[in-house]
């Protein structure tokens, strides 16, 4: 079985961190946020794998190269125009069209039993089994609604946040109404050749908007997994922190460091993520904040819940402030 992780889009939430790379060559634990995914595939007996690049293509490359440290064989499909998670298998369609293949988001880390997912594809003989969570926190993710054969009906928008799980709605005597917890696609599905009846051809296609409902209207099985398992997806920079410091206390780190960084007498540097080559100098304070490559945080200077890179490696300031030699966005 052959997997397809995306690597292809521009990571605009996670700017600044994605202007010199994709998202999913940023650093999590000092490693690339995509080898986690390589080796989750790996686990599963997952070793053939193609990766779609677009946005700043030779930092995917350069992390992974042909795969063979990490034990899998790694082919690049690149994506001159940017084709979306459907137009991006209909550009390699042929290498996919022999049997039962995965695709799955190169931004995330989890432990779900991806063995467990395909028995069921296989076992209902789906053309597409897309792997759903329970949202409890409801997050900014969008709703993905079942019907009781567990068979996926529709793709909704996002849950209303709330600050408890059940509400009691006009139950009416005795009756009790509890709010079910929203499922939300965790960016990993097992799919089937028969998928591309419904993929468009050589144009840009979204799988939750141009595939899986015209599959579900005519009646096919597009089932739900629903898994359990640790899942973290770095979509946003709140995201990427919060999953960073959550790994670091784990590990009862106060911070991350990179290559070659220094930490002057007098500094204070505390639940900070910090990349390769960063110089923080005496009486500079860092709490809560991930410093890209070869940031230098002046003496004296207070950076807290914040994202930093240096300001030579930006274009176009999207958001935050310039002050002095780096870019601060704050979170």
């Amino acid at each position: 079985m052959k997997a397809f992780i995306l690597a292809a889009g521009f990571g605009t939430r996670l700017w600044p961190l994605t202007e010199d790379r994709t998202k999913p060559a940023i650093p999590f634990l000092n490693r690339p946020l995509i080898a986690y995914c390589v080796e989750y595939l790996a686990r599963h007996g997952i070793r053939d794998i193609i990766i779609n690049l677009h946005h700043q293509p030779d930092s995917i490359r350069c992390a992974l190269g042909d795969g063979s440290p990490l034990g899998v064989r790694i082919t690049y499909s690149h994506e001159e125009t940017i084709l979306g998670t459907s137009g991006a298998i209909d550009r390699i369609r042929d290498q996919l069209a022999d049997e039962d293949f995965i695709v799955i988001n190169g931004k995330i880390i989890t432990d779900i039993d991806l063995v467990a997912a395909i028995r069921e594809h296989r076992e209902h003989d789906a053309i597409a089994t897309l792997v759903l969570k329970e949202n409890r926190a409801r997050e900014h993710f969008s709703i993905v609604e079942i019907d009781q054969r567990r068979w996926i009906t529709r793709f909704a928008g996002f849950p209303e946040p709330v600050t408890i799980e059940a509400t009691v709605s006009n139950p009416g005597p005795g009756i009790t109404k509890v709010e079910t917890v929203p499922l939300m696609f965790t960016g990993i599905q097992i799919l089937s050749p028969r998928i591309f009846d419904y993929v468009p051809r050589n144009c840009f296609s979204h799988s939750t908007i141009h595939v899986y409902p015209q599959a579900i209207e005519k009646g096919e099985t597009v089932i739900a997994h629903l898994a359990e398992g640790d899942w973290y997806e770095m979509s946003t920079l709140d995201r990427y922190l919060e999953a960073s410091l959550l790994f670091m206390r784990k590990q009862k780190l106060a911070l991350i460091e990179g290559e070659g960084c220094r930490i002057n007498d007098g500094a204070m540097v505390q639940d900070a993520v910090l990349w390769n080559r960063v110089t923080v100098e005496s009486g500079a304070r860092v709490r809560n904040a991930v410093l890209g490559d070869e940031v230098r945080v002046p003496a004296g200077a207070v950076i807290e819940r914040a994202v930093v890179v240096r300001r030579d490696i930006v274009g176009e300031i999207e958001r935050g402030e310039v002050i002095g030699e780096n870019v601060i966005v704050p979170l």
